[in-house]
C-alpha cells in the first residue's frame, strides 16, 4: 500500500481586504473523506504543516448544515479529534517527496492565508508536478499552486487544466466583497486553463498528474480519482 503526504494549512484566520482576521484552518468534509477513503483502501497517511502546528479546523464546516446533518457532522468532528495523523503532523520544510507515493491538499480558507505564499509548499508541488507521482488538491487548496515556481520564474501549474473555488461560490459564501484576492482570479493569471462547474456541485478536472476539485462537494470525487491512480 502507499504512503500519502497530506498537506494541510498551519493557519487558523485568513486576513480579508480590511485587514481583520476571519477564524478558519481547514474545510472538515475536505480532510476527513479523502482520509477515510484512502486509510480505509489501506493506504497510509502522512500530515504535513508549516511549522508542524497542528491543524485547525474551520469550525463552521462542523455546522449540521455543512454536512447533510448532525449525524455526519458530528462523525466528521470526532475524526479529526481522534486522528493521530492530524494531531501529530511532521514539518513540511522536512518532507521528502521521494518517501511518498501521491501528495494531496485539502482546502478551507486556510491556505488562501499561509499556503498561498508559501515556499517550501510551492518548492514540494513544483517537484511533485515534475515526479509524475499524483497531486490532488481540492476547494481553496489550490491557493497554493500560487507559490509553485519552476526554473524560470514562470508558474509551474501554467498551461494546466484545472478547477478550484470559484467567485460564484465566493460570493454566494458572502466574502468575495471581502477576500483582498479571489482564488479564480489568480489561477487564471498565472496561466492556468480554469473550469468552473456549477455552485456547489462536484466537478473533479484532472489533467496528467494533477486532480483538482472545486468545492467540498468535490472530495469524495477527488479521492476517488486519486484512489485510481494508485491502482
Amino acid at each position: 500500500m502507499a504512503k500519502i503526504l497530506f498537506v494541510m494549512t498551519g493557519a487558523d484566520h485568513w486576513t480579508l481586504a480590511d485587514g481583520s482576521k476571519h477564524p478558519t484552518g481547514f474545510w472538515a468534509e475536505e480532510f476527513v473523506v479523502p482520509f477515510e477513503k484512502l486509510k480505509g483502501a489501506g493506504h497510509e497517511i502522512v500530515v504535513a504543516t508549516p511549522g508542524g502546528v497542528v491543524p485547525s479546523v474551520d469550525d463552521s464546516s462542523l455546522a449540521p448544515d455543512a454536512n447533510g446533518g448532525q449525524d455526519t457532522a458530528d462523525h466528521r468532528a470526532q475524526v479529526i479529534r481522534t486522528s493521530a495523523e492530524l494531531n501529530n503532523p511532521v514539518d513540511l520544510a522536512e518532507v521528502d517527496l521521494a518517501d511518498y507515493a501521491a501528495v494531496f491538499y485539502p482546502g478551507g480558507h486556510g491556505p488562501m492565508e499561509d499556503l498561498a505564499v508559501d515556499a517550501d509548499s510551492g518548492r514540494l508541488l513544483t517537484t511533485a508536478l515534475s515526479s509524475g507521482k499524483p497531486l490532488a488538491v481540492v476547494c481553496h487548496a489550490p491557493a497554493a499552486l500560487l507559490a509553485a515556481t519552476g526554473a524560470d520564474g514562470a508558474n509551474s501549474f501554467a498551461g494546466y487544466t484545472l478547477t478550484g473555488f470559484t467567485n460564484a461560490e465566493e460570493s454566494q459564501a458572502g466574502f468575495a466583497e471581502k477576500a483582498a484576492w479571489l482564488l479564480q482570479d489568480r489561477l487564471v493569471a498565472i496561466g492556468a486553463d480554469f473550469r468552473e462547474g456549477d455552485p456547489w456541485n462536484p466537478n473533479v478536472v484532472v489533467d496528467r498528474n494533477l486532480i483538482t476539485g472545486q468545492n467540498p462537494a468535490s472530495s469524495a470525487g477527488v479521492a476517488d480519482e486519486l484512489l485510481k491512480t494508485l491502482g
